[in-house]
């Protein structure tokens, strides 16, 4: 144990450091509120943000150059925050909306006007020059006779756009330590090669490299000598005055790399999808959902139990400030990242004290037991979290969207949460031991009771969960031979139709989420609506599942009649077909992103169980369960959109986290075992003492995720069901299925198997 000075340090320190996260996460510091809860960015889905749409100069673009467009535009808004989102309107229109922002304008000008970008070299292949400097204008011109199309054919355009990968504007120091603005390009393999090709001729003949952008020339640099690694610096010129000119440049080349030239068509201010009422009943149902794991926790470990509470506080109140600190948006998507996360915190602290009321049981005196609580429960929570978020990390890199997102807030509720479960809790629960709590009363004990045998009971086990996974597949091709979708999917994953409705009065969001949406929701039966409200106008964006013609005018009319339309406007009900917001290229990224995630937490486990068997139940078992949230998802007729991603890899996360931990149990436990009747034994013990684990781990999640569906609105009910049939699934498998699956590959593979 520690000294009494210091304990008494260590407490006063805990109760200032909270305090003053309670005060930055309230109210922040400074004019601008800086840290405080209030100023983290939230997502279109919560909060709003500009709507910018953009039309294709080209009249019927291919369907192969539209969706190359809105990947392309997809990763670049992406700067601006993950959660941003690009879709295809009608035939030939893109809209993008970025959450977070505000002013439209400023989007505009940062991410510049789409059009056609081409790097040209200073002289043909006929030794004329292709540009010169007109002194009157003070501007680069084509030389006369020159077009884009005469010089396309002449092999002048060295690269276009496309070949960019990157263009970013930085300052740095040139070799007289002199401040200087530039831009590095970076290209993509055809690119290397064209760009080393045309600077070692331009090198040799002391020429430039005309870039010119959507009919004028922006820069033209001087090539000082071939350039063959990928990568490239544009410096001089007006940039060393102005940063904002680099800047304008890389823009330029950045957008100048689609595959359609855009010009702009419109752009709005846009209100939440999910409404006002979502982030208010959302944060009541956190607060409540807290307070009755606080309780709980104190009920079942007393005085750790309470200390166990002060650490969620120092939790949630730290996972507040970093989401302020890295201005990271927040969405659905990204509350389930914390969700999970606040139940890895939990069930760490579930693990470390259900280890030291085993102790204390034992007859082991107070301060031996917390120190080897301590120390038995580092294994399984190092384990757990790490696997975890290695799956956080390779979602994060290979991912896009709402899948980045989640894996942000994932990630962040990982990390905080090992600190305060190791570092935290067990500093202020040694302070208060060395003050004078050496009760055993105070911190319970637990007798271990004969184990059950979950061995000798697998097949009924493996037959509950064939059963439920053989009704799924049965209901779902059902619905196929119907002639349905296998699943609801919603406009997120099928695209659907967007209305703009002029109604003849500025109604309120909250007027939009109790009084509109219900009455477009009735006549659609889609519980997936969303609806924006643009600013400083009387128009409401209304977005739901592809309508046909019939809905589409009943809409129009039962609207008409229960809140009126603009009298003034042309045309009151704007209706456009629209994409999906997911694209198939956004899907292929999850879905590779999901795959990569699985093989390299297979590694892991892997490498620190030292068989791979251990690897190979846990996947299985990771499989089963999403396995079941999904045929949920087609039995219920649940909206399969970006929540859906969302609930899989909450999924993904929380059902390998408590497998493990059972498996660091058995791994403890199993010495060298000599038959299988031994084996079992061990299976069935490792089982046994982390059920209570099990149990309460599932529970208080439950408790989280239970207290959103009870609250939330229709939208946020929708996401929370199917993550309650997930942690059902989770804590079925890791209880029941997965260490029955490592005792049959235990005896029946491998050259090590356990003989009879």
């Amino acid at each position: 144990m520690i000294k009494r000075s210091k304990a008494i340090v260590c407490l006063i320190l805990t109760a200032v450091l909270i305090a003053l996260m309670a005060i930055t996460a309230g109210r922040g510091w400074g004019p601008g509120h800086k840290g405080a809860a209030k100023n983290i960015k939230l997502g279109l889905d919560l909060a709003g943000g500009v709507s910018i749409t953009y039309q294709t100069k080209e009249k019927n673009p291919s369907k192969t150059d539209m969706a190359d467009t809105i990947y392309k535009l997809q990763k670049r808004v992406e700067g601006y925050s993950t959660e941003a989102s690009v879709y295809q309107e009608a035939n030939n229109r893109i809209t993008i909306e970025i959450p977070g922002v505000t002013n439209a304008n400023q989007v505009l000008e940062d991410l510049g006007s789409p059009g056609e970008l081409y790097f040209i070299s200073q002289t043909g292949s006929d030794g004329k020059e292709n540009y010169s400097y007109n002194s009157e204008t003070g501007e680069y011109e084509l030389a006369e006779g020159k077009t884009i199309e005469s010089l396309e054919k002449d092999g002048s355009i060295v690269l276009t756009g496309k070949e960019v990968s990157s263009a970013k504007a930085e300052t740095t120091e040139d070799d007289m330590k002199n401040k200087q603005n530039i831009v590095s390009l970076k290209f993509n393999k055809e690119g290397t090669k064209a760009f080393a090709d045309a600077t070692t001729k331009a090198a040799a003949n002391n020429e430039t490299i005309g870039i010119y952008y959507d009919g004028e020339f922006v820069s033209v640099p001087t090539v000082n000598e071939a350039i063959t690694g990928g990568s490239a610096q544009i410096s001089g010129g007006d940039m060393d005055k102005d940063m904002q000119i680099a800047k304008d440049l890389a823009s330029y080349i950045r957008i100048g790399g689609l595959s359609l030239a855009l010009e702009e068509l419109r752009s709005n201010v846009v209100g939440a999808q999910l409404g006002e009422d979502a982030i208010h009943t959302s944060l009541i149902a956190g607060l409540i959902g807290l307070l009755i794991i606080f309780v709980l926790m104190m009920i079942i470990y007393r005085l750790p139990g309470l200390v166990s509470s002060v650490g969620l506080i120092i939790y949630t109140l730290l996972v507040l400030i970093v989401l302020n600190a890295y201005d990271i948006t927040l969405t659905l998507p990204g509350i389930a990242g914390i969700i999970l996360g606040i139940g890895m915190a939990v069930d760490a602290n579930v693990i470390i004290f259900a280890r030291v009321q085993e102790e204390i049981g034992a007859g082991v005196q107070i301060d031996r037991a917390l120190r080897s609580g301590f120390k038995k429960a580092f294994s399984a929570i190092l384990d757990g979290n790490v696997t975890t978020l290695i799956a956080a990390i390779v979602l994060f890199i290979l991912g896009s969207g709402s899948v980045k997102g989640f894996a942000q807030t994932l990630g962040i509720g990982i990390i905080v949460s090992m600190f305060t479960a190791l570092v935290a809790v067990r500093w202020i629960i040694y302070s208060i031991y060395t003050l004078g709590a050496k009760n055993p009363k105070l911190y319970g004990k637990r007798i271990l009771k004969p184990a059950f045998d979950f061995i000798g009971r697998m097949k009924i086990w493996f037959a509950i969960t064939g059963c439920v996974i053989l009704a799924g597949l049965i209901i779902m091709f059902v619905h196929i031979g119907k002639k349905e979708n296998a699943f609801n999917y919603s406009l997120e994953f099928m695209g659907g139709t967007s209305s703009t409705v002029s109604f003849d009065k500025d109604y309120s969001i909250k007027e939009i989420d109790s009084e509109i949406i219900p009455v477009v929701e009735k006549i659609t039966g889609d519980a997936n609506v969303q609806a924006q409200k643009v600013k400083n106008s009387n128009d409401v964006v209304i977005k739901t599942r592809t309508l046909s013609l019939k809905e589409r005018e009943q809409m129009e009319q039962e609207l008409s009649e229960k809140f009126g339309f603009d009298k003034k406007a042309e045309t009151p009900v704007a209706t456009e077909n629209i994409s999906s917001t997911v694209s198939s290229e956004m899907r292929r990224d999850a879905v590779v992103a999901l795959l990569v995630a699985i093989v390299c937490m297979l590694l892991y486990i892997f490498i620190r169980f030292r068989d791979i068997r251990f690897a190979f139940s846990s996947i299985l078992a990771l499989v089963h369960d999403v396995l079941i949230v999904v045929l949920f998802y087609a039995v219920a007729r649940i909206s399969v959109g970006n929540t859906f991603i969302a609930v899989v890899l909450t999924i993904l996360g929380y059902s390998i986290n408590a497998t493990i931990v059972i498996f660091d149990r058995i791994r403890e436990e199993i010495g060298i075992t000599v038959n299988r009747e031994k084996l079992a034994a061990t299976v069935n013990n490792a089982i046994s003492k982390t059920l209570t684990r099990s149990i309460y781990t599932s529970l208080t999640t439950f408790i989280m995720i239970g207290m959103l569906y009870i609250l939330g609105v229709s939208s946020i009910k929708e996401f929370a069901l199917p993550l309650i049939v997930g942690i059902i699934a989770g804590g079925f498998s890791s209880i029941f299925i997965s260490g029955s699956l490592w005792y049959l590959m235990k005896t029946k593979l491998g050259k090590n198997k356990v003989a009879q």
